[in-house]
């Protein structure tokens, strides 16, 4: 693969960036100005504020919704599936398939730990929001981390179809940030402490070389640097650079506020003039006729409940007499919130503000972003969620904190919309088979068909609960049913003839369900 000069191609898809950066930044300006600021901003920026905080407040809510359905705490949002076919390969039956579901449960848990440790939720919510108001957003998960880059911070091309060929990140450090190995190739010596505060802007070039592989490496300078030269597979691909809404041809997508951007324009336009107009009518001015009896600087002096002469006729109170121009744009206005409130999801959240939170809660929450969004939660899934599982699999056993799954009998699925969100969908459907099999068939019959042991390790693994030394085994089970049936024998025949048995027993002779029988039958008799 030929490696070209980084600056150069970045500099070369700037211009392609150019017109949806702009629209970013103006669907900013009526939700969160400082979320995409203009250009050539610095910590000196006066950012301007919108009238409106319906704009803030929707952005806000609809990126916690979705997070809540990406990652929804406390339940892995994923399963690792083993199809029939390698179950078979591998000759899994019975008790066996229950032992692997429970490990493949006990793996997710791990994966859902790691991303905790993480702490991808904070970076996630901050994506989410440029996502919803740039529709793009560019997602880096490291080893010990996740970095969020701007749709400022870097270019993309893509082909026909969507997949990605190029994405190069720029990033500016000083040069007494950068790495030791990156200024002994670049400077040959420590930088001098006087040059120490001046920047250099670092490249991050990413190239497909297709078949599912990548190239990665960094460029300071013209200098490409040695130590950043990678490659990469697309199981463990690092970026992730997701789209709001994907448009054929376009290299970006773009934001869920670009499709409501006129009546957020309406609704900032009509409350500046309802707040301005408001402030005009609430100014109190008094005008005295000039050729009236009635003296205007006696009338200013004049403290509260004073007695002065003069006529009545003479004083007026100025007045906008705009009430029903106002109550007009109120109305209108009031339209605009509805539709918008629907829009953000605004007018459906079922998530209380507490520490304990409700599957059903989460399912609500998850059943109204995906009717709202049409399909966009969905989407995400497969683009962020699947990468992100495969990705933090690949790092955790390579640091041989998982075991090794193998590609060709276990896929990680990611299970989506309203009717299911992880393992709690298969708790969902065999709850709900048995149910059907009790009443179709009775009670007494289903006992005779189902294993009890079985059903009860499903379970577990469903709600991901580790069953060791909570669910008696089958050999438990056996004993405990030897021991009582010797004390209920013992009391029916005696000692003497419960050793008789007993050998008969131990030699093969006879079974236990025989001894069973024999007792009853001496028993009835006496």
């Amino acid at each position: 693969m030929n490696i070209m000069n980084a600056k150069a191609l970045y500099n070369s898809l700037e211009s392609d960036r150019h017109t949806f950066l702009e629209r970013a930044r103006d669907c900013a300006k009526l939700t969160i100005p400082t979320l995409i600021p203009p250009q050539g901003h610095s910590s000196a920026t006066i950012y301007p504020t919108p009238f409106q905080g319906l704009g803030a407040r929707g952005v806000n809510h609809l990126a916690a919704s979705l997070l809540i359905s990406l990652l929804p705490p406390n339940q892995p949002f994923f399963r690792l599936s083993l199809d029939d076919e390698a179950v078979r390969a591998l000759g899994a039956q019975g008790t066996v398939r229950a032992e692997i579901d429970k490990t493949l449960s006990s793996i997710e848990k791990s994966v859902m730990r790691k991303i905790e440790t993480l702490a991808i939720r904070p970076a996630l919510f901050e994506a989410l929001k440029h996502l919803i108001v740039g529709g793009n957003v560019l997602l880096f998960i490291g080893k010990d981390n996740l970095k969020v880059y701007h749709l400022e911070q870097y270019v993309i091309s893509r082909d026909s179809e969507g997949a990605i060929e190029k994405i190069i990140v720029k990033e500016s450090f000083s040069k007494s940030a950068l790495p030791a190995e990156i200024t002994n190739q670049l400077f040959g010596a420590p930088v001098p402490w006087e040059k120490d505060e001046e920047e250099v802007d670092v490249y991050t070039c990413i190239q497909a070389l297709g078949g599912g592989k990548w190239k990665a490496y960094q460029e300071v300078q013209g200098t490409i640097i040695e130590s950043t030269m990678g490659t990469y597979s697309s199981k463990d691909f690092p970026w992730f650079a997701l789209r709001m809404n994907r448009v054929e041809g376009e290299s970006y997508g773009r934001g869920y506020v670009e499709e409501y951007l006129g009546d957020l324009k309406s609704l900032e336009a009509l409350t500046q003039a309802i707040v301005e107009g408001s402030a005009a009518a609430a100014k109190v001015l008094f005008l005295v006729n000039p050729n009236g009896f009635t003296n205007a600087e006696t009338l200013a002096r004049s403290p509260n409940g004073a007695i002065r002469e003069g006529l009545a006729t003479d004083v007026t109170v100025l007045q906008v007499q705009k009430q029903n121009d106002f109550s007009v744009a109120l109305q209108t206005i009031a339209q605009i919130r509805e539709r918008l409130s629907y829009a953000f999801l605004l007018a459906e959240s079922t998530i209380r503000n507490a520490e304990r939170v409700t599957a059903e809660e989460i399912r609500l929450t998850t059943a109204a972003v995906e009717r709202q969004l049409g399909g966009i939660y969905s989407i995400l899934s497969q683009e962020f969620q699947l990468p992100l599982i495969r990705r933090l699999m690949s790092v955790m056993t390579k640091a041989n904190k998982l075991p090794k799954v193998p590609d060709e009998y276990v896929q990680p699925l990611v299970t989506t919309g309203i009717d299911a969100l992880g393992r709690g969908n298969d708790l969902t459907k065999l709850d709900t088979f048995l149910v059907g099999l009790q009443q179709v068939i009775g009670p007494e019959a289903m006992a005779q068909y189902v294993n009890i042991g079985e059903y009860l390790n499903r379970r577990a693994a469903a709600l991901g609960i580790d069953t060791e030394g909570l669910i008696k085994t089958e050999e438990e089970i056996q004993a405990e049913r030897q021991q009582a049936m010797a004390a209920q024998m013992a009391e029916k025949l005696g000692p003497e003839s419960i050793s008789q048995l007993g050998s008969a027993l131990n030699d093969g002779n006879i079974s236990l369900d025989q001894v069973a029988e024999a007792s009853n039958a001496i028993a009835s008799q006496s």
